[in-house]
């Protein structure tokens, strides 16, 4: 586990991003543990409270289930449901707004989906 964490968003926030991305890929499978909060806590030389929110947003999220005196667990479709969260991302952050600037600058659809295509 090689996290590098940056002053702009609240460290849960990215040590729950980083466990989603290790989920996506496979380093965390479906149905198989993750690291417990402590071990976590200590690797990351973070503050156990904030493990602990980081960990229950992916509880939250319905992506890892606690399971009483065994661990924390990625549960079934977690991959999935990462995907479907940061496709749905993508597609906020940036064709939203490119399609925006598309139609400032009178690009066509056709067009627009020409020249992604010949940029794919």
């Amino acid at each position: 586990m090689n996290y590098k964490f940056s002053s702009d968003r609240p460290i849960f926030i990215q040590l729950a991003e980083f466990l989603e991305n290790d989920i996506l890929n496979g380093i965390f499978q479906e149905e198989k543990p993750i690291p417990s909060t402590t071990e976590l806590s200590v690797v990351l030389k973070l503050n156990p409270a904030t493990t602990l929110k980081g960990v229950n947003l992916l509880v939250e999220q319905g992506l890892v289930e606690k399971k009483r005196g065994i661990g924390m667990f990625v549960v079934p479709g977690a991959v999935e449901k990462i995907l479907q969260k940061k496709r749905q991302g993508f597609i906020d952050e940036y064709i939203k707004p490119l399609v925006k600037e598309a139609k400032s600058l009178k690009i066509e659809c056709d067009e627009l989906i020409s020249s992604i295509k010949e940029n794919y």
